[in-house]
């Protein structure tokens, strides 16, 4: 299975849909969405500079907010289904679905996740790989990826440095077995004939965990 993380900052552009129409059609089960938080994660951040809870209370809204912007995201696609639990994924997969994770229910009995906000999205994509043992992770952004090279891999801390992926990131992936990409939400074609790791390898950026 592929994990694709689509980030909260792609809501209001036309790339969204396409993102959300091409893995509909290619996924057949074997692609995990994993939504942002984007405004519904803002939303979060607002609340808890008037409130002054707690960043463990801020976690929860904020994983909440994935659960959000995942409903949304199933919202705007008739043939995506949402799964929170590692047997939803699977029985939807079984099903050959779209899916779309809602992390919350997961994300919350592990214990061993920092509550604060180090830990967004991103990382999130990485312990859900991890733990559906996903061959490729692939993160997709609006920044511009133009100003890095196609090869070789990148180094995680030189997308954390620069504030592309979140700084828990390295620490989730670490002792992972999948490949890392950042994606553009304008290549969306990459996987227009399926996952097409060609083309992936050509046009997207890898992460080394070096």
């Amino acid at each position: 299975m592929w994990v694709v993380k689509l980030g909260g900052s792609l809501l209001g552009s036309p790339e969204l849909s396409r993102w959300l129409d091409t893995l509909v059609k290619i996924s057949d089960g074997k692609v995990l969405i994993v939504p942002g938080g984007g405004l519904f994660a803002d939303a979060v951040r607002q609340a808890q500079d008037i409130s002054r809870v707690s960043d463990a209370v801020a976690h929860h809204l904020a994983l909440l907010a994935m659960d959000q912007f995942g409903l949304l995201l199933a919202g705007m696609n008739p043939g995506l289904v949402t799964a929170s639990s590692e047997l939803e994924i699977a029985e939807r997969g079984w099903q050959h679905r779209g899916i779309v994770w809602l992390p919350s229910h997961m994300v919350l009995t592990d214990e061993k996740i920092p509550k604060n906000w180090q830990v967004t999205s991103d990382s999130l994509s990485a312990w859900i790989a991890n733990k559906i043992g996903s061959e490729h992770l692939v993160l997709v952004k609006s920044k511009d990826l133009t100003t890095y090279p196609k090869a070789p891999p990148i180094p995680m801390q030189a997308f954390i440095a620069d504030g592309l992926i979140d700084d828990a990131f390295a620490w989730f992936a670490a002792e992972s077995d999948f490949q890392a990409w950042v994606l553009n939400k304008t290549d969306y074609d990459i996987f227009a004939q399926g996952l097409n790791l060609e083309k992936l390898k050509e046009q997207g950026l890898a992460l080394s965990k070096t």
